[in-house]
């Protein structure tokens, strides 16, 4: 049986970051008087259920929910979590839908493929849940008394990377344009708009955390060093499309490992 467990972290009043040692993942839980937000739901819907459920260790509250991106890992365990608002930026709900199912079954592949049956059985058992509270560039909500303002700053880690401000906590919910541990994955990025729309998030973040999708909470000191290489990526990647330098010397010059800045060179016009 695969481990379910993880830990909560306390990142200023009633709002919480909840740790899981798979894909390191972090997603987050903001409790007011009367409702709660939950930031991500995890990958799949028994991992999505034990979220649920260690939400409800803490808080009988209604929850809404905030998905940052469409990714599997953040948005493939909304089930248990229904019926409730699921509020998502409009480019994450036409990915879902165009693409959903085609993801979930290359992740089953592709945990099969390394031995973990159990999780690639999660994940090809799981209904892809469309949200239905459509972000364009801002929106803002109430929860429990709170104010919650969710921002879309264009394209960057993906097409539809939503930020969540919790202003009266100053904390930042980054999703993946933010990542602590590891280096920034560029599999489906821009990578040439990828530092404006870390620069919205910047114009958000003062001295409070910021949560990035994977990872332990962060500061404002972190995303500044950590723009500075994304845009240096960028810069790289503009070189080697003009013809101006080799994809051996960018990969030379690069803040990140070869596979890693490989992937980002293959995506200069985010195609």
């Amino acid at each position: 049986m695969r481990c379910m467990e993880g830990r909560w972290i306390e990142v200023a009043d009633r709002v919480l970051v909840r740790r899981y040692a798979e894909l390191d993942l972090s997603v987050g839980l903001v409790m007011g008087d009367g409702g709660c937000l939950v930031v991500d739901t995890r990958g799949d819907e028994r991992q999505g259920a034990e979220l649920a459920a260690e939400v409800r260790r803490i808080t009988r509250d209604p929850w809404t929910v905030v998905i940052t991106h469409s990714h599997f890992d953040h948005s493939f365990g909304t089930r248990p979590f229904l019926e409730c608002p699921v509020w998502a930026q409009e480019g994450c709900r036409a990915d879902l839908a165009e693409d959903g199912a085609r993801t979930r079954d290359a992740w089953a592949r592709r945990y099969r493929e390394e031995g973990r049956a159990d999780i690639a059985d999660d994940i090809a058992g799981t209904e892809i849940v469309l949200p239905d509270h459509l972000v364009t560039d801002r929106a803002e909500l109430t929860v429990g008394g709170r104010g919650v303002v969710m921002s879309y700053f264009g394209r960057g880690h993906s097409g539809n990377d939503l930020v969540v401000h919790v202003p009266d906590a100053g904390v930042v919910f980054a999703g993946d344009l933010v990542e602590n541990g590891a280096p920034p994955a560029y599999g489906d990025a821009y990578p040439l708009e990828w530092p404006a729309a870390v620069d919205g998030l910047l114009g958000l973040a003062g001295d409070g955390a910021v949560v990035p999708g994977h990872g332990d909470p962060v500061d404002r000191g972190f995303v500044v060093a950590q723009r500075a290489e994304i845009a240096a990526v960028a810069g790289l990647c503009r070189e080697v499309a003009a013809g101006r330098m080799s994809v051996q010397e960018a990969v030379r010059l690069s803040p990140y490992p070869e596979d890693t800045t490989r992937t980002a060179l293959r995506r200069p016009a985010g195609d």
